[in-house]
């Protein structure tokens, strides 16, 4: 195992933590409500995100023995569990993003750092940087292809893809786990501006934004 330091990031007393749109979202009177919306946006905040690198192989034996699932098989997949609350997507030859529920993160990550034992590799808690906005309307794609220059035709971006890409001005990781939706995994300095940004293309379509 390695010797890093290990530190749980989840506070164990009554502190209250704040999503990158706390206040975009959560602290707003009032939200945007379509009658007969579009695009329906909600955030999927205090979920545990972690960058794991290293090689494919041993990475894939140790994601198998604690989580039960393998990576990602092919470039840019996002593959997910029973539940589709777990998912891991490829990033790049030696570099994937688990998302978990919130509150799992640090258990998995001292079971992959056992397993993986002395192998040369990464584990980085990444979910105090970022969030995820979900996307689901029969306008989406439309929002889309607004903000982003990678094509999102359904023949080019089917269910299980995911991809770095920009949005607007921003960095961003944009996935498609179901048929009728998308996610935008966002840094939090961006959180605000894409959200905004979301909220202006959408409005020709109608958008409600739920909690």
């Amino acid at each position: 195992m390695s010797d890093v330091k290990e530190f749980e990031t989840r506070p164990a007393d009554d502190s209250k933590a704040e999503s990158p749109l706390a206040w975009s979202l959560h602290e707003q009177k009032s939200l945007p409500h379509a009658s007969n919306p579009g695009i329906i946006l909600s955030e999927k905040p205090f979920l545990g995100h972690l960058i794991l690198r290293g090689g494919a192989i041993v990475m894939d034996e140790a994601v198998r023995e604690v989580m039960g699932m393998a990576l990602p098989a092919r470039p840019l997949a996002l593959v997910s569990d029973d539940s589709g609350e777990r998912s891991i997507q490829w990033l790049s030859p030696d570099e994937w993003l688990v998302i978990v529920p919130g509150g799992e993160e640090f258990a998995l990550e001292q079971k992959l750092r056992q397993s993986l034992g002395q192998s040369h590799f990464s584990i980085v808690n990444v979910g105090g940087g970022q969030t995820v906005l979900s996307l689901k309307g029969k306008a989406s794609r439309d929002v889309l292809m607004k903000s982003i220059s990678y094509d999102v035709h359904e023949e080019v971006f089917p269910v299980g893809k995911g991809v770095s890409t920009v949005f607007a001005k921003a960095t961003v990781i944009l996935r498609r786990p179901e048929e009728d939706g998308w996610e935008l995994v966002i840094r939090r300095s961006f959180a605000d501006y894409c959200y905004r940004w979301l909220l202006d293309a959408a409005k020709e379509y109608g958008v409600s934004v739920t909690r």
